[in-house]
């Protein structure tokens, strides 16, 4: 899916970006930590990923020549680990900003939104 927004870029071959109107391509990826393990641990989309992050290309199966990839952007977010949600390597982890939120109490989200909409409803008025 992420080669098919990708075009060959310098003139050369294996080099490969964002199509050409663009500057750079944001590849996001949802509950990242989802790939089974296989029997010695490892998950083959993750390794990818990391060795993309890792190195700045990646291989391409049928020609098994690398391919460089410029101008992209890797955003992923992933849950616990639990119920199918697997731990991922901290190899691939130090790649990232890591930001962890705790669900709110119901008090909390209500003087959230109880002083969002206060102020908006005072600033519409006048």
């Amino acid at each position: 899916m992420i080669e098919s927004k990708m075009t060959s870029r310098r003139g050369g071959k294996g080099h490969w970006g964002p199509e050409d109107n663009k500057n750079k391509l944001v590849v996001f990826i949802d509950d990242v930590n989802m790939p089974q393990k296989e029997e010695y641990g490892a998950q083959p989309p993750i390794e990818l990923l990391r060795m993309w992050c890792d190195y700045g290309y990646w291989y391409d199966l049928e020609e098994r020549e690398k391919k460089f990839l410029h101008d992209m952007i890797l955003v992923a977010t992933m849950g616990p680990p639990s119920g199918g949600r697997n731990s991922v390597t901290r190899r691939f982890l130090r790649h990232f900003f890591i930001l962890y939120t705790e669900s709110f109490s119901k008090e909390s989200l209500e003087l959230i939104f109880s002083s969002i909409l206060d102020w908006y409803f005072l600033n519409i008025r006048g």
